[in-house]
């Protein structure tokens, strides 16, 4: 055990966290030149393509320090962003120590405060690492000057690198294996072993990752899962080394994989405890909870005919991506598809993303909601995600929605901007301190409605990308909830349905109208859009009618001629508008769901 190192590497989204654990597999021969490529350990396209790390990865490193000893060092990756932090937190709790990456030219941001104080609470050993010294923009002196004042760090202790060009690879090598705590733990113990990731193989299954805090684990072992007292047999175990390579046992202390026939990654849940069925130990490790979605949306196939393929496509999904929700929604303008829930909007937009490139869908999604409590007056709580499901507010008393604690850090110079946004957003401010002369911490409360609608984008707009945005859930929060149904024709078109705030209900409705407006084709008739709350119609757009000319063949003679065939007109008009259809193009409904930024 004095010979194993168990750590990770946290960031702030994009301040070369990927680039970092590249440099640790090449320069500890885990990966050979003919084999690499850049970000070795994100295995998906979109991963590569938005610079973070979606699915976490594990590998373990052999390296041989100063001291002459070999030593096996255990990279236990984090996904990169807020929506993943549970995942973030129980990679955290597999390891005794931390690198802590703040990029040399931005300094300090949210996410590196939220893990850096995630990793102080669970009292693990954090290695602050100035990344990128190599840019024009650096400022290593001023990071440092950061890191004793908003960290409490020595920044004596810091290691100044360059993962790009792979300066000071070394030294943080040296430092994980000085610094970093060896793991403790008792062999002859019962097990007693940490899930903190689990993915799928299309041949063996769940392949569980694991980190053993106390026992044995060898294959034909009966386990145990805590949560859920699921019991299967080990049919192998094994560590990381980019490839699977099994073992015949894995000890207290070691991080590795195991192979049970476990048939969907869902009953592997992350943060739960393993033991072995004969022999339990006697209490779970603390911080184990199901992770709950916060997002939802209803995903529909463009084409009627790909309905069974988008279910067989979420079913795949669902295989590699426990936190995936769906069930099955049907709409009258959109026809069949599913109701999904997700852990934030990075989540929804990979999730659809994924479905579009790996299976070739078409989808139209609807806007994105949260999950609001309703108390009806004869005492019962509800819980409701979808507007088709809201009930008539007569049988109403409350309604409360969630709020979240967001921590943003920007220039002092976009402060007015950015609380203006965010009290334009129902926010509250909690807190404001500088963190230097010319960074500030602002601290908001804020409904997580808000924050789905295009908040992330107005963000980085007012401030130019300087701002960097972290949250938290906090709570539910009483609310004044209204349900916007929009109307085409008289006719409710319930896929555009939205739970709004009453406050905000009027311009979003004024906005989906004037959209809807610009996308229905003209008809013979007017056409009226409206948007409504309940019989009261609060915004309306009318689509004009296209005008036949049907006095054209109409050449001197008496005005009477004309009036009468304009009269004609006008009856065969008002029979049209009784017994006429007007068919929304998919179109219409992409345009009501993209936000301001899209266009």
């Amino acid at each position: 055990m004095d010979n194993i190192r168990n750590f990770s590497i946290i960031a702030h989204i994009d301040h070369g966290k990927s680039t970092l654990a590249d440099r640790l597999l090449q320069i500890t021969g885990v990966v050979g030149d003919h084999e690499f490529r850049d970000q070795m350990l994100d295995t998906m396209d979109i991963e590569r393509e938005r610079g973070i790390t979606i699915k976490s990865q594990s590998v373990a490193l052999p390296y041989r320090a100063s001291d002459g000893k070999d030593y096996v060092l255990n990279l236990i990756d984090t996904p990169g962003h807020a929506d993943f932090s549970y995942e973030v937190s129980r990679a955290l709790v597999a390891c005794e120590g931390a690198l802590l990456v703040i990029d040399a030219a931005q300094g300090v941001q949210a996410q590196t405060l939220a893990n850096f104080y995630m990793a102080l609470e669970l009292d693990l050993e954090v290695i602050p690492v100035i990344n990128k010294i190599d840019l024009p923009s650096a400022d290593v002196d001023r990071v440092k000057a950061q890191i004793e004042k908003d960290l409490g760090l020595d920044s004596d202790h810091a290691l100044a690198i360059s993962a790009k060009e792979g300066t000071g690879i070394e030294e943080v090598l040296e430092a994980v294996v000085n610094r970093i705590p060896h793991p403790k733990g008792d062999p002859n113990a019962p097990l007693k072993a940490l899930i903190f990731d689990s993915h799928w193989d299309p041949y063996r299954g769940t392949i569980v990752h694991l980190r053993l805090f106390d026992g044995k684990l060898k294959p034909g072992e009966v386990i145990k899962f805590w949560s859920n007292n699921a019991t299967y047999k080990v049919e192998e175990i094994g560590s990381f080394l980019i490839e699977r390579k099994p073992r015949k046992e894995l000890n207290a202390g070691q991080v590795g994989y195991m192979i049970a026939g476990i048939k969907t990654v869902s009953d592997t849940r992350i943060g739960d405890t393993v033991t072995l069925e004969d022999r339990p130990c006697k209490e779970a490790l603390k911080g184990f909870k199901l992770v709950k979605p916060v997002v939802f949306s209803s995903f529909y196939p463009i084409s009627s005919d790909d309905y069974e393929e988008l279910a067989v496509a979420l079913e795949k999904l669902k295989l590699n991506d426990a936190s995936l929700t769906f069930e099955k929604d049907h709409s009258t303008a959109l026809g069949h598809g599913f109701r999904c829930g997700f852990l934030g909007l990075l989540h929804l937009e990979i999730v659809q993303e994924r479905l579009e490139r790996e299976f070739n869908l078409s989808l139209i999604l609807t806007a994105p909601s949260v999950q609001y409590v309703l108390v009806l007056k004869d005492g019962t709580e509800t819980i409701i995600d979808n507007p088709a499901k809201y009930p008539d507010p007569v049988y109403i008393q409350s309604a409360k929605e969630p709020f979240i604690r967001a921590s943003i850090i920007l220039p002092d110079q976009f402060l007015g901007p950015v609380i203006s946004l965010s009290i334009d957003r129902r926010g509250v401010q909690k807190d404001m301190h500088y963190l230097d002369s010319s960074r500030v911490e602002l601290t908001f409360d804020l409904p997580l409605s808000e924050v789905l609608f295009d908040f992330y984008d107005r963000l980085k707009s007012v401030s130019r990308g300087y701002a960097s945005f972290d949250y938290d859930f906090l709570e539910y929060r009483e609310t004044e909830l209204a349900k916007v149904d929009i109307l085409v024709s008289g006719e409710k078109v319930d896929a555009l349905s939205m739970l709004v705030h009453k406050d905000r209900a009027y311009q979003r409705a004024r906005r989906a109208c004037e959209r809807l407006k610009n996308e229905i084709p003209r008809q013979l008739f007017k056409v009226a859009v409206q948007g409504a709350i309940g019989g009261k119609i609060i915004a309306r757009e009318t689509v004009s009618a296209l005008r036949k000319d049907v006095t054209a063949k109409c050449y001197g003679g008496d005005i009477t001629r004309k009036k009468k065939l304009l009269e004609k007109q006008k009856e065969g008009k008002k029979r049209m508008k009784q017994v006429g259809n007007v068919v929304i193009p998919q179109s219409a409904f992409l345009a009501v769901l993209k936000t301001d930024e899209d266009e």
